[in-house]
């Protein structure tokens, strides 16, 4: 069966759209006045920057910037957002063949049209060669966009007192205590030694 691939009519307006993009803030709704007022791209081409974005899946149907679309304008990321774009936009291609951005020129239009089912030499056909060719270009097909990484644990702050997986060492604990001796009156020295021998047998000892 044959599948419907998105071009644009003037294929180098995604460069400049993919420029500007980088340059101007997030919107809140990616719409035609923003591709007129803010990215200059007027006229009917700028009227098919919108669904062509929404088709590469950094724009919600609603129009809303998605997370591909911020990992598209962070310089580290934007090579990798905008092959899974790609990838996204052009699905029937990369399920024929998963390496559609490594093929030459040649074999890449011939997959179009097994795609298409267009005949060769067709108009549209040859302008999906060439937005898809724009696209790859600034792309980075190796570089995966994966998720931030949680932030490491910091040293300094030592173990977590919950599900650290580490028991602490138990501090020693020591005890103080004082004795208060009643004396009896006694002038017998004996009476005073037995006092002092059995407090030291049977409290001051290590044991």
């Amino acid at each position: 069966m044959a599948s419907k691939l998105p071009y644009l009519t003037s294929p180098g307006t995604i460069e400049t759209a993919l420029k500007r993009v980088k340059a101007a803030a997030t919107p809140p709704t990616f719409n035609n006045d923003f591709v007129h007022a803010v990215l200059q791209i007027k006229g009917g081409t700028g009227k098919t920057v919108a669904p062509f974005f929404k088709k590469l899946g950094l724009v919600s149907d609603a129009g809303v910037p998605t997370a591909l679309y911020q990992k598209l304008r962070n310089p580290s990321t934007a090579g990798g957002a905008l092959a899974q774009a790609t990838k996204h936009a052009y699905k029937p291609l990369f399920d024929v063949n998963e390496y559609a951005h490594k093929l030459s020129d040649k074999d890449l239009k011939g997959l179009i049209l097994q795609v298409t089912g267009l005949e060769e030499g067709n108009r549209t056909s040859d302008l999906i060669y060439q937005t898809f060719s724009k696209l790859k270009r600034a792309s980075l097909f190796d570089t995966a966009v994966t998720a931030d990484a949680p932030s490491a644990p910091d040293e300094k702050k030592g173990p977590s007192n919950f599900n650290s997986g580490q028991e602490k060492p138990l501090r020693e604990l020591r005890i103080g205590y004082t004795i208060n001796l009643n004396l009896p009156a006694t002038a017998n020295i004996e009476v005073f030694d037995a006092i002092f021998q059995s407090l030291r047998k049977n409290l001051l000892t290590d044991e």
